[in-house]
């Protein structure tokens, strides 16, 4: 894997965030992949959350051989489990920690509520983080 430049922001995506990408080439979801691929922010990536990925969006495997080659490869030295009520949602936060993610892109943010509190990794919508990125990169 390569590292890339620094960036402002680094993000873990949802699964949902995902699967919205690939399905609609309009809205923020999209966007932000593309984004992701132009390494306009720092993608972080743990290998439960890339098989995760893989599992749900099999037709897409050239997208997911693209961000594992931009992401930052994040080896999960904690283990946080079990916080949320949905295993996939763990693996997202776990994610999120060990790499210090400055948010979990998420529509699900209810689902993360209770157990990203007491972390400094903040829970957005795919929209707010593509507005973010976008004025960090004029």
């Amino acid at each position: 894997m390569q590292y890339h430049k620094s960036v402002a922001a680094s993000y873990v995506l949802d699964t949902d965030v995902m699967v919205a990408a690939v399905r609609s080439d309009k809205g923020a979801s999209r966007q932000l992949l593309l984004a992701a691929l132009d390494q306009q922010f720092e993608l972080l990536l743990s290998v439960p959350l890339i098989l995760e990925y893989e599992a749900v969006l099999t037709e897409v495997g050239r997208v997911l051989d693209d961000l594992v080659a931009i992401a930052r490869p994040v080896r999960l030295a904690f283990r946080w489990r079990p916080r949320l009520s949905d295993p996939d949602d763990d693996m997202v936060l776990e994610t999120a920690i060990n790499g210090s993610a400055s948010a979990i892109v998420t529509f699900n943010q209810r689902d993360f509520e209770s157990g990203i509190k007491g972390f400094s990794c903040a829970m957005i919508l795919p929209v707010a983080a593509l507005q973010q990125v976008r004025s960090s990169n004029p």
